[in-house]
Protein backbone atom coordinates (compact mmCIF):
# COMPACT_ATOMS: atom_id res chain seq x y z
CA UNK A 1 0.00 0.00 0.00
CA UNK A 2 2.73 2.23 0.89
CA UNK A 3 4.39 1.76 -2.64
CA UNK A 4 0.88 2.70 -4.42
CA UNK A 5 0.57 5.92 -2.25
CA UNK A 6 4.07 6.75 -4.21
CA UNK A 7 2.65 5.94 -7.74
CA UNK A 8 2.18 9.46 -9.56
CA UNK A 9 -0.96 8.60 -11.50
CA UNK A 10 -2.02 7.06 -8.05
CA UNK A 11 -1.85 10.39 -6.29
CA UNK A 12 -3.38 12.39 -9.17
CA UNK A 13 -6.39 10.16 -9.28
CA UNK A 14 -6.72 10.69 -5.31
CA UNK A 15 -6.66 14.15 -5.60
CA UNK A 16 -9.14 14.40 -8.35
CA UNK A 17 -11.07 11.84 -6.95
CA UNK A 18 -11.45 14.28 -3.74
CA UNK A 19 -12.08 17.16 -4.84
CA UNK A 20 -15.17 15.93 -6.97
CA UNK A 21 -16.34 13.93 -4.10
CA UNK A 22 -16.08 17.10 -2.13
CA UNK A 23 -17.95 19.34 -4.08
CA UNK A 24 -20.63 16.21 -4.62
CA UNK A 25 -20.95 16.35 -0.82
CA UNK A 26 -21.23 20.03 -0.72
CA UNK A 27 -24.17 19.75 -2.74
CA UNK A 28 -26.31 18.58 0.40
CA UNK A 29 -25.78 21.89 2.58
CA UNK A 30 -25.98 23.47 -0.58
CA UNK A 31 -29.58 22.13 -0.92
CA UNK A 32 -30.82 22.67 3.27
CA UNK A 33 -29.26 26.51 2.60
CA UNK A 34 -31.88 26.39 -0.62
CA UNK A 35 -34.90 24.80 1.36
CA UNK A 36 -34.49 26.88 4.61
CA UNK A 37 -34.03 30.23 2.26
CA UNK A 38 -36.63 29.73 0.09
CA UNK A 39 -39.27 27.78 2.79
CA UNK A 40 -39.73 24.90 0.94
CA UNK A 41 -39.60 21.88 3.16
CA UNK A 42 -40.40 18.67 1.65
CA UNK A 43 -41.36 16.34 5.21
CA UNK A 44 -43.88 16.68 7.56
CA UNK A 45 -41.36 16.80 10.66
CA UNK A 46 -39.40 19.56 9.07
CA UNK A 47 -42.11 22.05 9.76
CA UNK A 48 -43.76 20.10 12.86
CA UNK A 49 -43.93 23.43 15.11
CA UNK A 50 -45.52 25.31 12.81
CA UNK A 51 -48.98 26.32 12.96
CA UNK A 52 -51.29 24.34 10.55
CA UNK A 53 -51.97 27.08 7.87
CA UNK A 54 -47.60 28.09 7.47
CA UNK A 55 -47.09 24.13 7.65
CA UNK A 56 -49.00 24.08 3.79
CA UNK A 57 -46.99 27.08 2.72
CA UNK A 58 -43.79 25.50 3.29
CA UNK A 59 -44.47 21.90 2.41
CA UNK A 60 -43.85 22.57 -1.02
CA UNK A 61 -41.39 22.16 -4.17
CA UNK A 62 -39.49 25.38 -5.28
CA UNK A 63 -37.39 25.35 -8.51
CA UNK A 64 -33.58 26.61 -7.24
CA UNK A 65 -34.50 23.72 -4.18
CA UNK A 66 -34.92 21.14 -7.08
CA UNK A 67 -32.41 22.44 -9.42
CA UNK A 68 -29.79 22.04 -6.64
CA UNK A 69 -31.49 18.26 -5.83
CA UNK A 70 -30.98 17.32 -10.05
CA UNK A 71 -27.66 19.06 -10.04
CA UNK A 72 -26.90 16.62 -6.51
CA UNK A 73 -28.65 13.99 -8.75
CA UNK A 74 -26.35 14.36 -11.65
CA UNK A 75 -23.11 14.35 -9.21
CA UNK A 76 -24.37 10.86 -7.86
CA UNK A 77 -24.62 9.12 -10.99
CA UNK A 78 -21.13 10.68 -12.65
CA UNK A 79 -18.88 11.37 -9.80
CA UNK A 80 -19.40 7.65 -7.90
CA UNK A 81 -18.50 5.76 -11.65
CA UNK A 82 -15.15 8.50 -11.94
CA UNK A 83 -13.90 7.31 -8.59
CA UNK A 84 -14.89 3.46 -9.61
CA UNK A 85 -13.30 3.56 -12.95
CA UNK A 86 -10.18 5.65 -12.18
CA UNK A 87 -9.57 4.19 -9.29
CA UNK A 88 -9.39 0.44 -11.66
CA UNK A 89 -7.87 3.25 -14.63
CA UNK A 90 -4.84 4.19 -12.04
CA UNK A 91 -4.26 0.52 -10.83
CA UNK A 92 -3.62 -0.05 -14.89
CA UNK A 93 -0.41 1.70 -14.86
CA UNK A 94 -0.89 4.57 -17.62
CA UNK A 95 1.43 7.14 -18.72
CA UNK A 96 1.17 10.26 -15.89
CA UNK A 97 0.20 12.96 -18.38
CA UNK A 98 -2.89 10.86 -19.98
CA UNK A 99 -3.74 10.68 -16.54
CA UNK A 100 -3.52 14.26 -15.83
CA UNK A 101 -5.72 14.80 -18.85
CA UNK A 102 -8.41 12.31 -18.00
CA UNK A 103 -8.28 13.49 -14.13
CA UNK A 104 -8.43 17.11 -15.26
CA UNK A 105 -11.18 17.14 -17.55
CA UNK A 106 -13.36 15.22 -15.89
CA UNK A 107 -12.93 16.95 -12.38
CA UNK A 108 -13.21 20.32 -14.72
CA UNK A 109 -16.67 19.13 -16.16
CA UNK A 110 -18.02 18.33 -12.84
CA UNK A 111 -17.34 22.23 -11.83
CA UNK A 112 -18.43 23.31 -15.24
CA UNK A 113 -21.62 21.24 -14.85
CA UNK A 114 -22.11 22.86 -11.31
CA UNK A 115 -21.88 25.94 -12.15
CA UNK A 116 -23.98 26.26 -15.20
CA UNK A 117 -26.50 24.07 -13.54
CA UNK A 118 -27.28 26.47 -10.45
CA UNK A 119 -26.91 29.56 -12.17
CA UNK A 120 -28.99 28.94 -15.16
CA UNK A 121 -26.63 29.48 -17.93
CA UNK A 122 -27.85 28.39 -21.10
CA UNK A 123 -27.77 24.84 -23.20
CA UNK A 124 -25.50 23.63 -24.70
CA UNK A 125 -23.16 24.86 -21.22
CA UNK A 126 -24.60 22.19 -19.18
CA UNK A 127 -24.98 19.57 -22.10
CA UNK A 128 -22.00 19.72 -23.08
CA UNK A 129 -19.90 19.76 -19.25
CA UNK A 130 -21.78 16.30 -18.63
CA UNK A 131 -20.39 15.08 -22.22
CA UNK A 132 -17.01 15.57 -21.56
CA UNK A 133 -17.33 13.94 -18.14
CA UNK A 134 -19.27 10.89 -19.87
CA UNK A 135 -16.61 10.82 -22.28
CA UNK A 136 -13.60 10.32 -20.04
CA UNK A 137 -15.40 7.90 -17.61
CA UNK A 138 -15.92 5.80 -21.42
CA UNK A 139 -12.37 6.37 -22.38
CA UNK A 140 -11.06 5.33 -18.87
CA UNK A 141 -13.43 2.49 -18.75
CA UNK A 142 -12.18 1.29 -22.60
CA UNK A 143 -8.28 2.01 -21.74
CA UNK A 144 -8.71 -0.16 -18.69
CA UNK A 145 -10.85 -2.84 -20.38
CA UNK A 146 -8.46 -2.87 -23.53
CA UNK A 147 -5.90 -3.40 -20.55
CA UNK A 148 -6.38 -6.14 -18.83
CA UNK A 149 -9.39 -7.98 -20.44
CA UNK A 150 -9.65 -11.58 -19.30
CA UNK A 151 -12.42 -13.60 -20.65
Amino acid sequence: MAKLMEDEVFMAFTTYAVIVVLKMLLMAPLTVFYRITRGAFANVEDVARKPAEEKKKLLRNHEDVERVRRCHQNDIETIIPFVLIGLLYALTGPALTAALLHFRIFAGSRICHSIAYLCCLPQPSRGLSWMAGMLVNFSMAYSVLTTVLYL
